[in-house]
């Protein structure tokens, strides 16, 4: 019995859901990072690529450890395109019904920190959220995008929030142009959407982002912007005459028509926000009535203007998501040292976390953890492939040994014919 086909056979499932990601790739390379995916669902953690090999794919396999970190850092690989496969595998999920509903693409970057100064393009990075008592760290930043879309959940309607990649900011380009780039690249897969909506802070809030928008008809943004924020019109078109022409027209320049909201502080004296939206709620056809969350179930015609601010809330998913990722999936212990091994062993974290969120629709035969955390899905599916590891090793040592006995006996009777005792 062969260990390594018994895998890829128990573990068809998983694999029919992640070489869809590879299949451009040659068959080696699609095999040794299938075979990646497959150990960070097997382990509960992924302290580096040398820690996968010692304890599971020395077992499953014959190739060698430099060939994981080749197919990482030196295979042609387009990682890049992980994100178009996602997007289209997670398209089909959404029901006949709700297929008129929004789907909502998230933008927001995260920073990992790192020690030492032997990984590329680490630096010193501004953060405003960092714990360690000053808001510098030394590491890499990371621009990701999620999206979010309808799904049936006990006949009410819930977001299923999946991630879809994240580019390594190298300071070549800015993190909007960054940002702006990784939506160009997704976009042409939401030709059959009515409305794809972009959701981002005052960050993201600037012309290289907001400027996309006019680029697709189905595309809107919902924004939340600095209140001391000033958007001008675009620069007129030279005339001929003498002199420098006006950098800027009017103030505040509308991508598409779009409504400003502000919202009250709670407290006396406390911050007031801004938020930008392109889309218009009579334009939007949602229903709120059947989602499983306030506010928009109890959204009534008096609060029909709100609407986008509502579904502004649906951005939190992606800091759960990054909380999950780097708290259970070890997305901060990558041990690599090149910009694109780092960039696809975060890739592979990212997308063997899609599945643990995509397999309970994707696969009737999952669809008890629907309702449970991806980590509660996760633990069952490494206990499944640990379990046929063990049971297809026990099965080769029994054959091993039948094997063994059969030849001594046949030996045993070849010396007794010619009367002889072993």
């Amino acid at each position: 019995m062969n260990l390594n086909y018994n895998i890829k056979k128990e573990s068809d499932p998983i694999r029919q859901n992640y070489y869809p990601h590879f299949k451009t790739f040659s068959a080696p390379t699609a095999d040794t990072l299938f075979l990646l995916v497959l150990s960070i669902l097997a382990l509960e953690s992924v302290h580096s690529i040398r820690f996968l090999y010692q304890h599971f794919l020395s077992g499953i396999t014959k190739k060698s450890l430099n060939a994981f970190y080749h197919a990482c850092s030196y295979a042609k690989a387009d990682y890049s395109r992980f994100m178009n496969v996602t997007v289209r595998t997670t398209l089909h999920l959404i029901p006949n019904l709700l297929k008129t509903q929004p789907v909502f693409l998230c933008i927001d970057e995260t920073m990992v920190t790192k020690f030492g100064t032997k990984f590329e393009n680490v630096s010193k990075l501004f953060d405003h959220a960092a714990h360690n008592g000053s808001n510098y760290l030394n590491g890499h930043c990371f621009v990701s995008l999620m999206l979010c879309i309808p799904v049936w959940k006990h006949d009410k309607i819930s977001y299923l929030a999946v991630p879809l990649g994240y580019r390594m900011w190298q300071k070549k380009e800015s993190k909007l142009q960054l940002a702006a780039s990784m939506v160009r690249q997704v976009m042409p897969e939401f030709s059959q959407n009515k409305n794809v909506i972009i959701l981002c802070d005052s960050w993201y809030m600037k012309k290289s982002l907001v400027s996309v928008v006019d680029e697709y008809p189905n595309l809107d943004l919902i924004g939340n912007a600095r209140s001391d924020s000033v958007i001008y019109d675009l620069a007129p078109a030279p005339t001929g005459r003498k002199g420098r022409p006006a950098k800027h027209l009017q103030i505040f320049s509308e991508p598409k028509k779009s409504s400003r909201m502000v919202t009250s502080a709670v407290k006396d004296g406390g911050a007031k926000r801004l938020f930008f939206s392109t889309v218009s709620p009579e334009h939007l056809e949602i229903f709120c009535v059947w989602h499983e969350k306030a506010p928009l179930n109890q959204t009534g015609s008096d609060w029909m203007q709100y609407i986008p601010l509502f579904l502004y809330s649906f951005r939190w998913n992606i800091q759960v998501s990054y909380y999950e990722q780097k708290t259970f999936w070890s997305l901060c212990s990558y041990m690599v040292r090149s910009c694109k091994g780092i960039e696809m062993m975060v890739n592979l974290i990212s997308i063997s976390y899609c599945a643990m969120k995509l397999l309970p629709y994707v696969d009737n035969e999952f669809a008890d953890y629907k309702d449970k955390s991806v980590q509660e899905f996760r633990f069952a599916v490494s206990e499944g492939i640990r379990k046929q590891i063990f049971f297809t090793g026990f099965v080769q040592n029994i054959e091993t040994q039948i094997k063994s006995k059969s030849v001594i006996n046949a030996i045993k009777q070849v010396f007794r014919k010619h009367g002889c005792h072993l």
